[in-house]
């Protein structure tokens, strides 16, 4: 792990030309390095993913996380913004997609990236990461509990969500699936249906669900949070990480 790390707030190009914000992390030496773009979960652009940024800089990755939220609502707290996406259904697909893009367009122009990137999500980004895997040229994805992936969201959801089954055979990279066993979205049903498409398709992935674990296992912050699989899933992050990136 490394000590040593600047982190700060700047703007990149995302969809379309826009200017977003976005929160970039990097360890301070000159070693070449792959790059993660965190995106971040439903309630938003927030402390507690700005310190998953800075984490992965502490392990000597580029990192940044752009703020899905800024076109709705620059400036606001990560709490307003959020009930102004869901108000308005999520992000779009295409715009998301165009973002992530973006991010990582920003970190290959890093004068130490080595030119490989990786998306990792929570939640609402975990779908988003896999998402993004299906539609930009990536060479590693994560999927942290995404719901929504093998089915669209139900009417009554505040995000907008189709099935992303028609996309899988688009996967360009290897793709690694952090679950709980507890958790309802996804289940492990429809977690499932997602590694026998996968198999079907001859893609290249990596699936975990842990017991007694549910939603947002990895959020200290929350009442769901539980130690022994968010240790065991980090584990399995930086491992997957040091053979892709």
């Amino acid at each position: 792990m490394r000590q040593d790390l600047r982190a700060e707030t700047l703007t990149i190009e995302g969809f379309g030309g826009d200017a977003i914000e976005a929160y970039f992390a990097q360890p301070l030496d000159d070693e070449p390095t792959g790059g993660v773009v965190v995106i971040h979960h439903m309630p938003g652009y927030d402390d507690s993913t700005k310190e998953i940024v800075r984490r992965f800089a502490s392990q000597g990755y580029l990192a940044v996380c752009p703020n899905l939220y800024h076109r709705e609502a620059p400036g606001a707290s990560p709490d307003d913004a959020a009930a102004t996406a869901r108000s308005l259904g999520g992000v779009p697909d295409e715009r998301l997609v165009g973002d992530v893009g973006g991010a990582a367009t920003f970190l290959r122009s890093q004068a130490k990236s080595n030119g490989k990137i990786a998306t990792i999500g929570y939640c609402s980004g975990g779908r988003q990461s896999v998402l993004a895997a299906c539609s930009l040229p990536l060479d590693a994805a994560i999927d942290c509990y995404g719901a929504f992936v093998v089915e669209s969201a139900p009417a009554e959801f505040p995000l907008k969500a189709t099935s992303l089954i028609p996309l899988l055979p688009n996967l360009s990279c290897p793709l690694l699936g952090l679950f709980g066993a507890e958790d309802s979205y996804p289940s492990p049903e429809q977690t499932a249906v997602l590694k026998d498409e996968l198999t079907k398709l001859n893609k290249t992935f990596t699936f975990h669900t842990y017991e007694n674990a549910g939603h947002a296992f990895f959020s200290p912050d929350r009442p769901s949070y539980r130690t022994e699989a968010a240790n065991e899933g980090w584990a399995a992050i930086w491992s997957f990480l040091s053979d892709t990136l």
